[in-house]
């Protein structure tokens, strides 16, 4: 019998190729995409059903949380606060951090999974993408499936799934290619709507990914700086 998965699909490169893991590993995949007020969400939605189309995935659920907006305190849903432009070399958490958004995203995944009968939630976190986001730690993983155990009914205990967790933006592109993830139906800027801006930190990750696997990145672009 195949195991049922809930795949967090926000429509970007990760995500997709996170999807495109979870479909290897035999899952039936419902995807899961959270709308938060950011400022290219209807592009991303645009990306996650068009992700979805590819796969003809029929289970798919779209939850608007714009709470995360009201609250404020990250360039992603507060327009009086700039997208910084990409830093790959600074350490340092960027303005693009929204406050405990994964806790709140995988809370969904949760409650979904357990009405669904999933026993995996699959989740395109990096660590590299860090600037060092904290909700992107293998541990705040771990830690929160546990507090998954201990939340819901008893049954078969839910795993949460970060295939790309250790990888870099390269090997992240790589692994799409090998597993024929649409990688141009994607959208990863965190400003642009019909280009990817090709400044803020996410476009410069991707684009310094698609450079290092010696590939072109499919999607358009408004600048294509070279990001090394």
């Amino acid at each position: 019998m195949m195991q049922r998965a809930v795949v967090l699909l926000s429509g970007g490169m990760d995500s997709c190729v996170t999807l495109a893991h979870a479909l290897a590993d035999g899952a039936t995949v419902h995807a899961l995409h959270v709308n938060y007020g950011q400022r290219t969400q209807q592009r991303e939605l645009q990306a996650f059903h068009d992700i979805c189309d590819h796969y003809q995935i029929t289970e798919r659920l779209v939850v608007d949380i714009s709470h995360l907006a009201a609250i404020g305190g990250s360039s992603l849903t507060d327009s009086s606060i700039s997208v910084t432009q990409a830093r790959l070399d600074v350490d340092e958490i960027p303005t693009s951090y929204v406050p405990f958004r994964n806790a709140n995203i995988l809370a969904i995944a949760a409650s979904w999974s357990e009405v669904v009968g999933a026993t995996s939630i699959y989740i395109g976190a990096v660590e590299e993408d860090g600037s060092g986001y904290p909700d992107c730690r293998a541990a705040f993983f771990a830690a929160f499936e546990e507090v998954i155990a201990l939340g819901t009914k008893p049954g078969p205990r839910v795993r949460i799934v970060t295939p790309l967790i250790r990888m870099t933006k390269h090997r992240i592109v790589e692994e799409g290619i090998r597993l024929r993830a649409p990688l141009h139906l994607t959208w990863s800027c965190y400003q642009g709507q019909s280009q990817a801006c090709g400044t803020c930190d996410s476009c410069a990750l991707r684009l310094r990914g698609f450079a290092q696997a010696g590939v072109d990145d499919p999607i358009p672009y408004a600048v294509r700086p070279t990001y090394t």
